[in-house]
C-alpha cells in the first residue's frame, strides 16, 4: 500500500525548520565547558526528529549527516563528552548545513553534499575521540574514489523488536519476515533474552526480536542492493505503532580508524519508528520544476474559535435582515435600521479578527539574531551581548517579512562599526562587554522597532565633512544633529576608514531607507558621540487595512490615516507667520505648526490669493516620527476603514501618496503618505529659499 505523501512535505519543512531554531538556540545558550542536559536533549530531540522525517520522505543527505550529528549529542548526553567552544562551533556549522540542505529539498533541487562530507568527517573526527576539529582530514578530492568505494549499498541490516501487544493486534511477526526475504538473500538472528519461564508465559504476548540482513541475490535473483528502504518499510507499515524498527544501510567495510569514529549513519537510516515516521510507499520521479512554495502561518485556536462565532452572529443577521426582506413595510424601518446596523457592527469585528489572523510577534524576526551576535563576536575579537526587548509586540507577517533584511542590516552596522573592541572600551571606562538592544513596541497605529548600541556613537564632524566632501551639503549649510545624522542614508554615503565584509557605516543604508519608506515606515537615527546610537523604525501595524479621515481638496477626495491626526480646526488668518522662502507657520496655544498647502503641493487646482484660501481652509494637524505639520484642505468628510491598493504595484510610486483605495460609491481616493508630504514640502521650502538667495544676489550684483 503506496501513499502519496506530496501533501504533508509542506508542513514537515516547517517542522524542520523550526526544528533547526530550536537546535540553534540551545547551541547558542551553551556555556563553553558546560552541558545543559536540558539544553542538549532539546537539540537531540529536534535533530532525531529531521531525521527521521527526512528519512521518511526519501532526503538521504539530511538523514546521513543528521544521524552522525545525533551520536556526538548523544555523548553530550551520556555525559562522555562536555560541551566546548569547538563542539558547539561544529554542531552550528551542522546547523547551518543542514537548512541548507533542506532548502535545496525544498525547492526540488539535488542538494550539493561536498560541505555536508567536509562537517561530517569534522564531527566523525570529534566523535571518534580527537575532540579537536583540526584533525579532520583536508584531502576530499583526494578521497572522492575511495568515498565513493565506501557509500555503495551492498545491502540492508533490520532490527525488528515487536511490542507486546503486536499478537492481540492480529498481526504475525512470520509473515513479515516471509516477506522480507522477496527482497533479497536473508539471513537472520532471533534474539530470545526476553523469554520468561513457561509458566509464566502468556501466549498473547511478544517475547522475541530478530536481527535480519538482506545481502546478496536470493533464489528468484533479486539483489538485495538494489532494494530500496521504502520497500521494507512498506511491509512493515501496519505494525509500525506496534513496534521498534531499524533500517540500516550495509557499506563495505571502512578503515579502522573510520569505524572508531563510530557508526556512521547511512542514507535512509532512521531509527525509533515510534517517534519519527509515518507510513510511506515508495517515491515517485517528479521532473516538474519547483512550483512556488505555499505559505503558512499559524494562528491560536481562540482565534480562530472567536472567528467562528462571530461568523455565526453574521449568519443570524442576515437571517433576519432576509426575513424583514420578504414582506418590509415602512413599519419594519427602525428593525431594519437596527440589522443593517448590526451588520456593520458584525462585519467589522470579523475584519478585525482576520487581521489579527496575519499578526506574528515579533520575535519570529529576532530569532536569528543570537546566532548571527554570536558569529560576528567571534569574527571581531568582540565581547558582545545581545539584549531583546519587546518580543511579543505583534505585527503583521508581511510587514514583518518585509523588515528583515532591514534589520540585518543595522545590526551589522552596530556590530562592526558602532561597538569597541573590549581593549578600547576598558581604555574609555566602559564595560569590556559592549551592548545591541533590539527592542520592539507600540505607538499609536504604528509599530516601532529600535536598535542601539553602547558604543562609540556618531561624530557629527566627521559626517558633516564626508559630506561636504561629497558634494551632499555645502560648508555654508546650517543644520540640525538630526539632519547631519540622516546624511547617512544617502547613496553610498561611508565614513569608515576600512572597509570590510561585514557592513560599512553608510553603505547599503540608502538601501534600508528604501526599503523601510516602501512599507509606509521611517527611520532615524539619534547619536551621543562616546555613549552609543539609536536607530529608530516606525511601521504600520498593517499593509492591508486602515482607519482613514476623507477630505476634499480641489473637488478630489483623499484618504489621510485617522492614527497621524491630532487635531482639525478652522484656519485663523491673525495665527499665520510668514518665514523666509515664502513658507508659513500657525501658532497654535504655545507651538508653531509649519503648514502645507496639499493644492499646491500636488498642483491640483487653480492658483488662489493666499488670503482667500486661507480664509475658506481647515487646518489638520498630523503628526508623524515627532514632526507636526498643519495640512490646509477644503472640507473633512467622514471617516471610513478602507482597504489599501498599491500604486506602486499597480501604476508607479509617487511621492506624497502611499497607496488608493476604492470607497463606496466606486470612486478611487489617494491615500496621503505624512512622511513623504513633510519630505517633499521641506524640499520645496528649501527650493524658494535658494531661489531667494540667488536672486537677492543677482540684484546685488547688478
Amino acid at each position: 500500500m503506496a501513499v502519496d505523501l506530496d501533501q504533508f512535505k509542506q508542513i514537515f519543512f516547517e517542522e524542520s525548520f523550526e526544528g533547526l531554531e530550536t537546535m540553534e538556540t540551545g547551541l547558542l545558550g551553551m556555556t563553553d565547558g558546560e552541558t545543559n542536559l536540558d539544553i542538549v536533549n532539546d537539540i537531540f530531540r529536534a535533530a532525531h526528529s529531521i531525521k527521521g522525517g527526512s528519512a521518511t520522505f526519501g532526503f538521504t543527505a539530511v538523514a546521513s549527516f543528521t544521524h552522525v550529528m545525533e551520536g556526538l549529542l548523544d555523548e553530550m548526553r551520556e555525559g562522555k563528552r562536555q560541551a566546548d567552544q569547538t563542539v558547539i562551533n561544529i554542531l552550528l556549522e551542522s546547523v547551518d548545513e543542514i537548512r541548507t540542505l533542506m532548502t535545496a529539498y525544498q525547492n526540488r533541487e539535488d542538494p550539493d553534499t561536498d560541505q555536508a562530507q567536509l562537517l561530517q568527517q569534522k564531527l566523525e573526527a570529534i566523535f571518534g575521540g580527537s575532540g579537536n576539529t583540526a584533525a579532520a582530514p583536508e584531502k576530499e578530492s583526494a578521497n572522492k574514489s575511495e568515498a565513493a568505494e565506501e557509500n555503495r549499498l551492498l545491502g540492508w541490516h533490520i532490527e525488528f523488536t515487536p511490542h507486546d501487544n503486536l499478537l492481540i493486534t492480529g498481526n504475525d511477526p512470520a509473515l513479515l519476515l516471509s516477506e522480507l526475504a522477496y527482497l533479497g538473500k536473508m539471513t537472520m538472528v532471533m534474539e530470545d533474552g526476553a523469554l520468561p519461564p513457561f509458566t509464566e508465559m502468556n501466549p498473547e504476548q511478544c517475547y522475541l526480536r530478530w536481527k535480519i540482513d538482506l545481502l546478496g541475490v536470493n533464489d528468484e535473483g533479486t539483489d538485495a542492493a538494489q532494494t530500496e528502504e521504502a520497500q521494507i518499510r512498506e511491509i512493515f507499515e501496519w505494525v509500525e505503532d506496534e513496534c521498534d524498527l531499524v533500517v540500516k544501510g550495509i557499506y563495505p567495510e571502512r578503515k579502522a580508524s573510520d569505524r572508531r569514529a563510530g557508526d556512521r549513519r547511512q542514507p535512509g537510516q532512521l531509527e525509533d519508528r515510534r517517534q519519527s515516521d509515518r507510513r510511506i510507499g515508495p517515491r515517485r520521479p517528479d521532473d516538474k520544476a519547483p512550483a512556488a512554495q505555499p505559505t503558512t502561518i499559524r494562528v491560536d485556536t481562540n482565534r480562530i474559535d472567536a472567528l467562528i462565532d462571530m461568523v455565526g452572529e453574521l449568519v443570524i443577521t442576515q437571517s433576519m435582515l432576509g426575513q424583514l426582506g420578504e414582506d418590509f413595510d415602512m413599519s419594519k424601518l427602525s428593525r431594519l435600521k437596527e440589522g443593517l446596523e448590526e451588520l456593520e457592527r458584525n462585519s467589522r469585528e470579523i475584519q478585525d479578527a482576520v487581521m489579527k489572523v496575519r499578526m506574528q510577534p515579533i520575535s519570529f524576526a529576532f530569532n536569528r539574531f543570537p546566532r548571527m551576535v554570536h558569529d560576528l563576536s567571534q569574527k571581531l575579537g568582540k565581547k558582545i551581548r545581545l539584549e531583546l526587548v519587546g518580543e511579543d509586540t505583534e505585527m503583521d507577517k508581511t510587514v514583518m517579512e518585509k523588515i528583515n533584511d532591514p534589520l540585518v542590516h543595522l545590526v551589522r552596522n552596530s556590530l562592526d562599526h558602532g561597538l569597541e573592541t573590549p581593549d578600547k572600551r576598558i581604555a574609555k571606562g566602559k564595560d569590556e562587554e559592549g551592548v545591541v538592544c533590539l527592542k520592539a513596541y507600540h505607538q499609536g497605529g504604528s509599530i516601532v522597532v529600535e536598535v542601539s548600541d553602547d558604543g562609540n556613537g556618531l561624530d557629527r564632524n566627521k559626517l558633516f565633512a564626508k559630506g561636504v566632501e561629497r558634494g551632499l551639503i555645502k560648508e555654508t549649510d546650517v543644520l540640525t544633529d538630526e539632519q547631519i545624522y540622516m546624511l547617512l542614508f544617502a547613496a553610498g554615503f561611508s565614513t569608515a576608514e576600512t572597509l570590510s565584509d561585514i557592513s560599512g557605516r553608510g553603505v547599503g543604508l540608502d538601501v534600508v531607507r528604501r526599503n523601510i519608506e516602501s512599507l509606509g515606515g521611517n527611520v532615524d537615527v539619534r547619536s551621543v558621540l562616546g555613549e552609543g546610537t539609536v536607530f529608530t523604525i516606525r511601521l504600520p501595524l498593517t499593509l492591508a487595512v486602515l482607519d482613514g479621515q476623507l477630505l476634499k481638496v480641489d473637488g478630489q477626495t483623499y484618504v489621510l490615516p485617522l492614527n497621524s491626526i491630532i487635531e482639525s480646526l478652522q484656519i485663523d488668518p491673525n495665527a499665520i507667520s510668514s518665514l523666509a522662502g515664502d513658507a508659513e507657520v500657525y501658532q497654535l496655544r504655545d507651538a508653531y505648526i509649519p503648514m502645507v498647502s496639499l493644492s499646491e503641493l500636488f498642483a491640483t487646482g487653480e492658483e488662489k490669493p493666499r488670503g482667500e484660501k486661507k480664509h475658506c481652509a481647515l487646518l489638520v494637524i498630523v503628526e508623524w516620527a515627532d514632526k507636526r505639520i498643519g495640512l490646509m484642505v477644503d472640507d473633512l468628510l467622514g471617516q471610513q476603514q478602507v482597504v489599501i491598493k498599491s500604486l506602486e504595484t499597480n501604476y508607479e510610486r509617487v511621492p506624497g501618496l502611499s497607496g488608493a483605495t476604492i470607497l463606496g460609491d466606486g470612486t478611487v481616493s489617494l491615500i496621503l503618505d505624512i512622511s513623504g508630504i513633510i519630505e517633499m514640502s521641506t524640499r520645496v521650502r528649501e527650493q524658494a529659499m535658494n531661489t531667494r538667495r540667488a536672486t537677492g544676489k543677482r540684484n546685488r550684483v547688478a
